[in-house]
């Protein structure tokens, strides 16, 4: 497969602002460096997204992916972004099928910063497929802990979503984190996550794939999902209604409220193998 071209244009992740805190002191703290991104495709305006930056040629290319704009990163020939004017160029190799008409009717979303998605995005989820993934419990408990030792952007500044794209290995017991995304919107950083997928050569990627999540589990972010071949979600927060109609409809497993040894699989209890005297026996060590 043919992959797109692109810029490295990471963008510094924070900055220092001055502050003064409940004693009257002066100090300076961190905070995520949000700034815009407007998207043109084929020189034809797209969309704007606030982000981190982090990895905004990704980010770009997981979206239109998200969107069902494109079939695969193969139909990309080339993303150039230029933080001087906010801009990404997306070059396709023969553009993009009506794309006036599937970008026309909008959907806006719960996702931080007001997300939207179009509207063609719900209309497909019946068309999804899911591996036969399956995870225990002790790789639950594994990832948790892979997540809270990542060194991140919130730990330092806070008012960030994290995802996290993870395989799993054979033994039923360890994981493996394959990408790690922060932005300013959950959304943004499973559309970089999708855009990071479809630049791995499928050996990358053996395996049962699990994604994880800081946000809730909205519809959006079930579906994205899904639409990445990942069959489990796992999240800290909770999960919507629609969201969780959307799992069961397409057969996907949701665990919320994921923290330490606790947890909630609001769907697809079938896809988690349960190992319940893990959680017994550090409840009776904390006892």
């Amino acid at each position: 497969m043919r992959l797109p071209r692109l810029t490295q244009a990471q963008a510094p992740l924070t900055r220092e602002v001055e502050i003064v805190d409940e004693l009257g002191e002066r100090g300076l703290v961190s905070i995520p460096a949000e700034r815009d991104l407007t998207v043109y495709v084929d020189r034809r305006e797209l969309v704007t997204l606030m982000t981190l930056g982090a990895q905004p040629e990704l980010l770009v290319l997981g979206y239109l992916l998200n969107q069902r704009l494109i079939e695969s990163a193969a139909d990309v020939d080339s993303i150039t972004v230029d933080w001087e004017v906010g801009a990404a160029a997306v070059k396709t190799h023969t553009g993009i099928d009506r794309i006036e008409e599937r970008t026309a009717k909008k959907v806006v979303t719960t996702g931080c910063g007001q997300g939207s998605v179009f509207g063609e995005l719900m209309a497909g989820i019946d068309r999804l497929q899911l591996p036969g993934t399956r995870m225990t419990q002790a790789q639950l408990y594994s990832l948790v802990n892979a997540i809270r030792l990542q060194e991140s952007t919130y730990k330092s500044a806070g008012s960030v979503h994290g995802c996290a794209l993870f395989t799993l290995r054979d033994d039923g017991i360890e994981v493996q984190m394959q990408c790690f995304i922060e932005d300013v919107g959950r959304h943004n950083a499973i559309d970089t996550i999708a855009g990071w997928i479809a630049m791995q050569p499928p050996s990358q990627l053996a395996g049962g794939r699990v994604f994880y999540t800081t946000g809730r589990l909205t519809s959006e972010m079930v579906i994205k999902s899904a639409q990445m071949g990942v069959a489990i979600v796992v999240s800290r927060s909770g999960m919507t209604q629609m969201g969780h109609e959307v799992a069961t409809r397409v057969g996907l497993c949701a665990i919320g409220r994921a923290t330490n040894r606790r947890f909630v699989c609001y769907a697809g209890v079938d896809r988690l193998v349960l190992q319940p005297e893990l959680a017994g026996a550090r409840r009776a060590a904390t006892a």
